[in-house]
């Protein structure tokens, strides 16, 4: 491997990722000669950047919304969970071809139940996941996967939720104006859309029927204390912030890219919060 190669992140927008200090602490600590990117890249533009990265000496990049189910449709491999997902998070470049994952699930569970050690996915009610793109789909593959017996997905554009659910046992698409019961139902609920996030839109749905025994998850982290997040806490419901889903989820790539697998501390936290 030469001396200094590059990673990175493409998304849209993209100037609000932490990755790059995630990374590149990761590479400090591990003395791997590189640096970590974020780049802004259009849809439009999507697939002719990627093909340019390898010749600038990346070896590979995370995506970010927008691009998630770009990202598997231009791969040459796909790992069986970013088939089943219908989007890839993590791209590895490797002798000419792009090497697809999707490691959003994975680093989901593994933050939730960091966050939330009591959880139990199998009682207490369903699982209610708000969003319906490549992350929302992942959580909600997830979730099932961990037992929960139902997930329930709600989207504001119904035909995108019912496109997630297609070929996943257990999900049960409901409308957008019934967040509010399914809020007040859920045993875990996950905001898996952008709403909320800085330079977007808020997420507007009643959130007065939060309660205790709830475990709720914003995989925004950006800021890192939401509106959903606060009113979570202060209706004694566990509220788990997004940063452990992002750190979590970096580890597959992170080991792919480099030969080493990296560990999820305080110490990571305290850098990518710095």
């Amino acid at each position: 491997m030469p001396p200094h190669r590059l990673a990175g992140v493409l998304g849209r927008p993209v100037g609000h990722s932490r990755s790059p200090r995630l990374h590149r602490h990761w590479m400090a600590r591990h003395g791997i000669a590189g640096d970590y990117v974020a780049l802004e890249v259009a849809p439009e533009d999507f697939a002719e950047v990627v093909a340019a990265l390898p010749k600038a000496g990346f070896v590979g990049v995370n995506v970010t919304v927008p691009h998630k189910e770009a990202a598997l449709a231009l791969a040459d491999e796909a790992t069986e969970r970013a088939q089943a997902a219908g989007a890839a998070n993590t791209l590895t470049f490797r002798e000419g071809r792009v090497e697809a994952d999707v490691t959003d699930g994975w680093g989901f569970l593994r933050a939730l139940r960091e966050g939330a050690p009591g959880w139990d996915a199998e009682g207490g009610g369903p699982a209610v996941v708000l969003g319906a793109g490549g992350a929302a789909r992942a959580v909600a593959m997830a979730l099932r996967e961990a037992g929960a017996p139902e997930v329930q997905v709600l989207n504001r554009t119904r035909g995108r939720a019912e496109a997630l659910a297609e070929g996943i046992g257990g999900v049960r698409v409901r409308d957008w104006v019934d967040a509010g019961n399914a809020v007040e139902e859920a045993h875990v609920l996950v905001n898996a859309t952008s709403l909320g996030m800085a330079g977007q839109p808020p997420l507007r749905v009643p959130l007065d029927g939060l309660h205790g025994g709830q475990v709720v998850v914003d995989l925004v982290y950006a800021p890192l204390e939401t509106r959903l997040l606060r009113a979570a806490r202060e209706a004694g419901a566990v509220a788990v912030d997004g940063l452990g889903m992002l750190l979590h989820q970096a580890v597959p790539g992170f080991a792919r890219w480099w030969g080493v697998t990296p560990v999820v501390d305080e110490e990571l936290r305290r850098a990518v919060l710095a």
